[in-house]
């Protein structure tokens, strides 16, 4: 069965972002260390950010990019929406929460900068100084692995951190939604694309597994909420009376992924990958996007390959 690819596009919006590169002895440590510092960042609807892995990098990883110290590492991105008001405290506070609290205490770990973010005329946090407050005056400037590093003493050794970490405009919101004949399918085709995606230098999926079931809509019959099941495209809800189900027959189950990345493109590209990846899965019925036509954001990510040409450069 061929699967419908609809004529839409994910209604994206502005963001801003921080990326840092994490190290480890190994890949279990470097999971461990992972997993803590991008927790609980799947949805800025309550979460402090959205955080999740850009790429693996080093042995085992990408190698054609070498972390600082040859060890397994990973690059992370933490967004926060643009309009935010306060978006590049509220970034730098998840940023520092994140790292002094996760990072510092995960045995083996260490905190890079990343190549791209190193020209001093970007803007960026003075983030080493601050988590090196935790030595009690022990802490200490040093040469490590070729540059100049906070290296903070620990009962465990040391943890070293570069000093500064630049913060960037980006996009946050690209998504996809996975309609299937059953959960199978559904979280499958959700999975290929996940994985699409991984394989896309500059994006991240927050959400856990980067799989979301709980597609959200704006707003709720609850006054002191401001999102709430998309009750449209629940499968239990489509004879209710009360709600204009827009399933297409024959679905009992649908997936959400998020994409939030560098810019545009990185989100387009990622986009495209993850629908190819994505598509072919049996049991799958449609791909589609959420869109709030034009009032979320105006980084629209079209789904057809020749729209996203169109588009890519926006």
């Amino acid at each position: 069965m061929t699967v419908e690819i609809e004529d839409t596009y994910a209604e994206a919006f502005r963001s801003l972002w921080v990326q840092f590169m994490i190290t480890a002895r190994d890949r279990k440590w470097l999971n461990h260390a992972v997993n803590a510092a991008t927790g609980f960042a799947s949805s800025s609807i309550m979460c402090d950010c959205e955080a999740g892995v850009d790429r693996y990098v080093g042995p085992g990883g990408d190698e054609t990019y070498q972390t600082p110290d040859g060890r397994p590492g990973v690059i992370c991105q933490l967004h926060v929406p643009r309009f935010w008001k306060h978006r590049i405290q509220a970034l730098e506070k998840a940023l520092l929460g994140r790292v002094s609290q996760s990072l510092l205490p995960c045995p083996t770990a260490r905190c890079f900068s990343v190549q791209d973010d190193q020209s001093e005329e970007r803007p960026y946090y003075r983030l080493g100084r601050k988590v090196a407050y935790f030595g009690d005056r022990f802490e200490k400037l040093g040469e490590r692995f070729g540059r100049k590093m906070w290296v903070i003493p620990t009962m465990a050794g040391e943890f070293c951190i570069d000093r500064r970490f630049a913060y960037h405009d980006g996009v946050m919101g690209g998504n996809l939604w996975f309609m299937a004949s059953t959960e199978e399918s559904a979280l499958l085709a959700a999975e290929k694309a996940v994985a699409a995606c991984l394989e896309c230098p500059g994006v991240v999926t927050p959400f856990p597994g980067g799989v979301a079931s709980s597609g959200s809509k704006a707003g709720s019959r609850y006054g002191f909420l401001f999102a709430s099941t998309n009750d449209r495209f629940c499968p239990t809800l489509r004879d209710n009376s009360d709600v204009a189900s827009e399933l297409p027959q024959g679905v009992t189950c649908a997936m959400e992924i998020i994409i939030n990345g560098r810019d545009l493109v990185a989100v387009s590209h990622a986009t495209q990958a993850a629908i190819a990846a994505a598509r072919d899965v049996e049991g799958l019925m449609k791909i589609t996007a959420g869109n709030y036509s034009g009032r979320l954001g105006k980084s629209w990510v079209w789904l057809h390959p020749e729209r996203h040409a169109e588009r890519a450069t926006v």
